[in-house]
């Protein structure tokens, strides 16, 4: 997970992703496929889009309904 520190920036951290996720993810549920997709330019790499939203749920803030198989913003 990229944090950042004296070598990673805030910009190349995955701090900086979270508000790109949270934002369409607030709109509205969606598939993981899809906000990945939505999103992937934005990443280096799976791992690191995965980082990002383990990071959000690990915060409480997102959950995974696994009946739809989405992602759900947790007001």
């Amino acid at each position: 997970m990229k944090l950042p520190s004296k070598a990673i920036s805030y910009n190349k951290s995955i701090l900086s992703k979270l508000p790109l996720l949270l934002d369409i993810i607030k709109k509205g549920d969606i598939q993981l496929a899809t906000l990945y997709l939505l999103t992937r330019k934005s990443f280096d790499g799976i791992e690191e889009y995965i980082d990002t939203l383990d990071c959000l749920y690990a915060l409480k803030v997102i959950q995974f309904k696994e009946e739809s198989g989405v992602l759900h913003y947790v007001a």
